[in-house]
C-alpha cells in the first residue's frame, strides 16, 4: 500500500497518548452517559428550557460524550454523522479555511449553502449560546472557528427559526451550548494524539466549582501537513469562561474564545492552486446575567465577534503570481434580552429583543504599496419577537409566534410562525409547522463584487 494513499480516519496511524488526570474524585456530570430520548430538554426552541416534544420543530442534540468519543477538532464532522439531514463539506485531513475550496459549507435539508466554491453558507445560522456567528462582511459561518473543546452539547434545529434568531436562519440554526461544571471539585483533562502526514491533535481543559465559583479553561494546537501537497493547516485555540451564582435565581457569566489558523487550500485535483495561502483569527466575547424561577427566567446578554483575515488567492500552475494580497477585518456585536414566563397551567409566553451591528473593512494591498478598499460598511439590525405556547390537551401542544425585524438598508420584514405538535402513545409525535425564514443580504452581495446592487432584498423560505 503506497504512503500517498488518502488515510479516512486521522489516528488510524498512530496514538502517541490520552492522558485523563483527575485532580478530585467524585462524579461528573459531563461524563455521565445521556440519553438523547424524545423528551430531551432544550433551549434552542423557545430559548427558556423545554421539553422537546412541546416544540413544533424537530431538535437534535449530540452531547459532550459523543463530542469526545468522535475525537474530533471541529463540531462539523460529528454533526455529519449525528443529525439527520445535516451535510458539510471538509477538506482534508482537519481543517476547512475560508474563501475557494467550497469546504466548511453546511446545510440542513437542502438548505444552507451551495457545495461549490465561491458560494457561501448564508441560509443556516451558527449560534453559540444563542448569540449570531457569521463574519460581519461575508455573512457566512467560519468552520474553523466552531471546535469541541467549547461544546457542552450541540443543538441543531431543523426548519425555520427566524421567529427568535432573524436573519439567516432560514434552514435552520446550529446552537453550540458551551461547557459549565455543575458540581464542585476540580478537572483536568489532557489529550494527545498524532497520526500520519505530520498530524498532531491536542487539548488540555481544567475545570473548577467551589461554591457558587466556577471555571472553564482550555486550550488546543492541532496541525497536519495534509494527504496533498500545498494541503497544510494548523490551528491555534484557546477558550475560558467564568461564573458566579450570586443566589439560586440570579447568576452571571462571562467567556472568551480565540481561534487563530493558518491554511492552505490545494484547489481540485484537476485545477490545483499554488500559495493559496490563509491565515485568520476569529475571536468571540460575550457576558450575560441570568435569572431562574419557578415560573419566569430570561437573560440579558451582550456578544462582540471579530475576525482578521490575510488570504493569498494564488495561482494555477502557468500562471503569474497574484500582485497583492486580500485583507479584511470585521466584527458583530449585539445585545439580546429575553423573559419568559408561565402566565397559568400549560403555558409559556416568551418576549425578547434584539440589536445588532456589524460590518467592517476589506481592501487588496498591493506590493507596491498602494491598496484597493472594496468595502468599509457597517450595517444595523433591530427586533422584537414573542413566542407563545399552549398545552391544549395532555396530547397536543400550540405554538405561536411572531418577530418584527427592522434592517437599516433593506428595512422591515415581519415573519410568523404556528405550530403543532402531538404527543403519541409510545414516545411517538407528529409535528407541524407553517413558518418563514428570511435572511438579510450580505455586504458582501450589496457592495463588495460587481455586480453591485445596494437595492437588494431579503430572501426568503417558507414552509
Amino acid at each position: 500500500m503506497k504512503k500517498e494513499r488518502f488515510v479516512l480516519a486521522f489516528f488510524t496511524g498512530c496514538l502517541i497518548s490520552a492522558v485523563s488526570l483527575q485532580a478530585q474524585t467524585g462524579k461528573d456530570s459531563t461524563k455521565v452517559a445521556r440519553s438523547y430520548a424524545i423528551n430531551e430538554v432544550v433551549v434552542t426552541g423557545t430559548r427558556s428550557e423545554t421539553d422537546v416534544r412541546h416544540l413544533p420543530m424537530t431538535v437534535s442534540v449530540v452531547g459532550r460524550p459523543q463530542l469526545e468519543a468522535s475525537q474530533q477538532t471541529s463540531v462539523l464532522p460529528v454533526l455529519n454523522s449525528q443529525v439527520p439531514g445535516f451535510f458539510s463539506t471538509s477538506r482534508g485531513v482537519m481543517g476547512y479555511g475560508v474563501a475557494t475550496g467550497a469546504s466548511g459549507q453546511m446545510s440542513l435539508r437542502g438548505i444552507g449553502g451551495p457545495a461549490q466554491a465561491g458560494l457561501p453558507t448564508t441560509g443556516l445560522l451558527v449560534l453559540i449560546d444563542g448569540h449570531p456567528q457569521y463574519m460581519g462582511l461575508m455573512g457566512h459561518p467560519i468552520a474553523d472557528a466552531y471546535q469541541t473543546m467549547m461544546a457542552e452539547r450541540v443543538e441543531v434545529l431543523r426548519g425555520p427559526a427566524s421567529v427568535l434568531y432573524g436573519s439567516n436562519a432560514m434552514g435552520g440554526v446550529i446552537n453550540i451550548v458551551t461547557r459549565k461544571m455543575q458540581e464542585d471539585g476540580i478537572r483536568t483533562n489532557i489529550n494527545i494524539g498524532a497520526g500520519s502526514y505530520g498530524s498532531i491533535q491536542t487539548e488540555a481543559t481544567n475545570r473548577i466549582r467551589k461554591g457558587r465559583f466556577s471555571s472553564t479553561v482550555t486550550a488546543s494546537y492541532n496541525r497536519t501537513d495534509g494527504h496533498r501537497a500545498d494541503m497544510a493547516f494548523e490551528q491555534y485555540g484557546g477558550y475560558a469562561k467564568l461564573g458566579y451564582d450570586f443566589t439560586d435565581n440570579w447568576k452571571v457569566w462571562g467567556d472568551v474564545n480565540v481561534t487563530r489558523f493558518n491554511a492552505t487550500n490545494p484547489g481540485s485535483v484537476m485545477k490545483p492552486y499554488i500559495d493559496n495561502d490563509q491565515r485568520i483569527t476569529r475571536g468571540m466575547t460575550s457576558f450575560a446575567l441570568e435569572n431562574y424561577y419557578e415560573k419566569t427566567s430570561g437573560a440579558l446578554s451582550f456578544f462582540y465577534n471579530w475576525g482578521d483575515h490575510w488570504i493569498n488567492d494564488g495561482y494555477q500552475p502557468g500562471g503569474e503570481p497574484l500582485q497583492y494580497r486580500f485583507n479584511s477585518n470585521d466584527q458583530m456585536l449585539g445585545v439580546s434580552w429575553y423573559q419568559s414566563v408561565q402566565l397559568f397551567q400549560g403555558n409559556r409566553l416568551t418576549v425578547g429583543a434584539d440589536y445588532f451591528h456589524f460590518g467592517g473593512e476589506a481592501w487588496n494591498q498591493f506590493f507596491d504599496g498602494h491598496r484597493e478598499t472594496s468595502a468599509n460598511k457597517s450595517l444595523n439590525e433591530v427586533a422584537g419577537y414573542v413566542d407563545f405556547r399552549q398545552d391544549i390537551a395532555a396530547w397536543l401542544t400550540l405554538d405561536a409566534g411572531a418577530r418584527v425585524d427592522y434592517h437599516s438598508q433593506t428595512g422591515t420584514e415581519f415573519i410568523p410562525q404556528v405550530g403543532l405538535a402531538f404527543h403519541l402513545p409510545e414516545n411517538a409525535e407528529i409535528k407541524a409547522m407553517a413558518s418563514k425564514g428570511f435572511r438579510n443580504p450580505t455586504i458582501r452581495e450589496m457592495y463588495m463584487f460587481p455586480p453591485q446592487n445596494p437595492d437588494l432584498k431579503p430572501g426568503k423560505f417558507n414552509i
